[in-house]
């Protein structure tokens, strides 16, 4: 039985110009086959903790799903579990792995490529594993999803987005 390489994580180094062709083509298979909408992919941001946001080179677009919301809710954690879901040859995170997806992070819950599963989104979080107090809803992803591709995804090269499923 063939397994998917596991893909492997890409940080951001900077800002770019334009938007990868990737990153246009899953905004419009959300678009065409997940409830709520684009909140937005480019934006120039530096992160607390030192390097960039993947949303600086346009690798990430955040999905408005509002967790507060039993039908967004829904929509997001059937969006998780398909990109997550094992394949019918055994091979864990498949379309998220074919379509170059490396992170996902929404109410509070994160994974990133080479992950088996969502886990504790760290910024929601204390070291001892208690859920901050005051938190921001944006910040903790509870009013979006973020799906963000690595460089492959992000250029169209993986196999998905030479798939018809693509279009």
């Amino acid at each position: 039985m063939r397994r998917l390489p596991l893909p492997a994580l890409a940080p951001a180094d900077g800002c770019r110009r334009g938007l990868p062709r990737g990153i246009e083509a899953l905004q419009d298979w959300l678009e065409r086959n997940v409830r709520g909408e684009s909140w937005g992919v480019k934006r120039c941001e530096r992160l607390k903790r030192g390097g960039f946001s993947v949303h600086s080179e346009g690798r990430a677009i955040d999905w408005y799903l509002d967790a507060r919301v039993q039908r967004d809710r829904h929509a997001a954690m059937r969006l998780i579990r398909t990109l997550l879901a094992t394949d019918r040859k055994g091979n864990p995170r498949a379309l998220a792995r074919r379509m170059g997806v490396q992170g996902l992070i929404f109410d509070c819950r994160a994974w990133w490529a080479g992950m088996e599963r969502m886990d504790e989104y760290s910024y929601c979080y204390r070291g001892n594993g208690e859920l901050r107090d005051d938190l921001d809803r944006t910040a903790t992803h509870r009013d979006h999803v973020h799906i963000e591709l690595n460089w492959k995804g992000a250029r169209e090269q993986t196999s998905f987005w030479r798939s018809p499923l693509a279009r």
